[in-house]
């Protein structure tokens, strides 16, 4: 599981955590407003839910490349092994991206 901080103007925008959650470990990991949020499945399966603190609101859904340079992000599959959606493909790379403005905490 991977956040991005998306807050343009925040000291670690472009910067990401990444957090391996699994039954064992029971971790979790909160991703609040103005990060982007990815996963991949390390497993054969997997059961992955997540909560949303308000309704879907389709004009404010948007994302990342999940394999932007910059970001750094290391998936741990090779990519030729990952599944994406058509949605996910055709991101903009993290500085063509709707980021948040870290002041107002609001898209830009």
């Amino acid at each position: 599981d991977v956040a991005v901080d998306i807050r343009k103007g925040s000291p670690t925008f472009g910067k990401s955590v990444a957090v391996e959650l699994s039954a064992e470990n029971k971790f979790q990991l909160f991703v609040p407003k103005g990060f982007a949020h990815g996963f991949v499945v390390l497993s054969q399966d997997a059961i992955f839910a997540y909560k949303c603190d308000n309704y879907y609101a389709p004009e404010y859904d948007s994302g990342i490349l999940f394999n932007d340079e910059s970001l750094g992000i290391n998936w741990r599959l090779p990519e030729v092994d990952l599944k994406l959606s058509e949605k996910d493909i055709k991101q903009p790379v993290l500085k063509e991206a709707r980021v948040f403005d870290f002041k107002d905490n609001l898209y830009e």
